[in-house]
């Protein structure tokens, strides 16, 4: 964990307002780094880094997928199971619109429009997980109960993964 002072966004207020635990990581943002570069940074396994994906349906309906850091969304079997004819997503300035957060700083948690979340069901079983904190840069360590608690996330099965 790093000692360097991060200043609170709409996520870190979110949490600390509903009691949620939680540890802050920082790291060397790197432009298309991902999830590979924060886990290789933080020294964590890049499957307990949690991706938060805006993505939309067919009516433009926005909606979160948290994906393991390693995997990749069939966007086909999402849409099958949440139902609805197709899922998407967001071009960043829309994913921007809507959660409020930079790409590559969106964070689940304190987002400007609520959305549905959908998480898969993998990553509920992890002891813990990292997840954007609402900066680049910035992960948040926590318990995965309170993205079902907190955000209502539906479990999905939804993973492909990464070659």
């Amino acid at each position: 964990m790093s000692k360097k002072h991060v200043s609170e966004t709409p996520a870190t207020q979110l949490l600390r307002r509903q009691g949620v635990a939680f540890g802050e990581h920082v790291y060397d943002y790197v432009d298309h780094g991902g999830t590979a570069e924060s886990s290789r940074q933080l020294g964590v396994p890049e499957h307990e880094v949690v991706k938060t994906l805006v993505m939309q349906d067919e009516r433009a309906q926005p909606l979160i997928v948290l994906m393991h850091g390693d995997c990749q969304v069939s966007l086909k079997e999402l849409a099958r199971q949440i139902p609805c004819k197709k899922v998407e997503p967001c071009k960043p300035e829309v994913a921007q619109r809507h959660s409020g957060y930079m790409v590559g700083g969106t964070s689940p948690f304190g987002t400007r429009k609520t959305m549905p979340v959908f998480v898969e069901r993998s990553i509920l079983a992890l002891p813990r997980i990292l997840i954007n904190g609402g900066r680049r840069g910035y992960l948040l360590s926590l318990d995965p109960a309170c993205l079902e608690g907190l955000l209502q996330a539906r479990a999905v099965d939804c993973a492909l993964r990464e070659v």
